[in-house]
């Protein structure tokens, strides 16, 4: 299982690694967690090769807030095969959601494994409206809205192992 970090200074170990203990608490197992280059000013340029060298292996991945984003976008470029996608209070990018001048907007996204996403209804760094963007952009993904849970989700993902519990190998 592979997590991809959100972007921001300092994001890696003062928070998203919480996020990653929840998760492993919770199911039971480790998850990979690579350091994402430059995380307080990324690029699709420079994360793009980390994320295709991080999934490698992978059948399960989950991304939080930008590093979601750049996942799925990655993912779309690639054939990679997953069991589950995850995404974690993702920014969309195109109409009705965040600018970019490195992603291209789409209006769907085909993955090819179940897509779990996931949005607190707290988050006052991506709005919840991106959710509704993505809800149409992924047909058949399970959408959770988690109420009074902010961008990091009150860094408990118990929602996101009951989920993935399906999916993991034990």
């Amino acid at each position: 299982m592979l997590f991809i970090q959100g972007a921001g200074e300092n994001v890696h170990d003062g928070w998203d690694h919480e996020l990653v203990a929840s998760l492993e608490r919770e199911l039971g197992c480790e998850v990979r967690y690579p350091r994402m280059p430059n995380e307080a000013d990324p690029t699709y340029a420079a994360w793009k090769p980390a994320l295709l060298a991080a999934l490698e292996h992978e059948t399960i991945a989950i991304g939080h807030s930008v590093g979601g984003t750049m996942l799925l976008h990655a993912l779309c470029e690639t054939d990679h095969q997953l069991r589950a996608l995850v995404l974690i209070a993702a920014p969309f990018i195109g109409d009705g959601g965040w600018p970019s001048t490195e992603l291209a907007a789409r209006t769907h996204f085909d993955i090819g494994a179940p897509v779990f996403l996931y949005h607190g209804t707290a988050d006052q760094t991506v709005p919840l409206a991106h959710l509704t963007l993505y809800a149409r952009a992924i047909p058949g993904a399970t959408i959770r809205v988690l109420a009074g849970r902010d961008h990091q989700l009150n860094n408990d993902l118990s929602d996101v192992a009951r989920d993935l519990r399906p999916f993991v190998s034990r």
